[in-house]
């Protein structure tokens, strides 16, 4: 299953989605006065995202990686994250037209 991909690639990676969850969720923890008129719109894009599967789960998705890290989302990025969901590092959920990734 590893393939080509090197142990710094997936590391690289793992250190990424940490980073864009980290990001996430200290937005979505922030008292809703405190929060500024753009980073409220993303705040109200997380919760949409949420449904009742990943209630009191912290997730990702693909357009939160884009836009947090420098990380293409590519074919490669998308294997790492096969390797990741075998070794039940992450779980994926399909719904609504997006798919959450799921942080164990």
């Amino acid at each position: 299953m590893k393939g080509r991909v090197s142990y710094d690639q997936v590391n690289s990676a793992v250190h990424s989605i940490n980073s864009a969850v980290t990001f996430k969720y200290k937005i979505v923890h922030q008292p809703r006065k405190t929060l500024n008129n753009q980073s409220g719109k993303l705040r109200r894009r997380f919760q949409d995202q949420e449904t009742k599967d990943t209630k009191g789960q912290y997730f990702i998705v693909e357009d939160d990686i884009r836009e947090f890290t420098q990380m293409k989302v590519d074919k490669r990025f998308q294997g790492i994250l096969n390797m990741l969901r075998h070794c039940q590092r992450l779980r994926e959920l399909r719904g609504g037209g997006i798919t959450r990734y799921v942080l164990l």
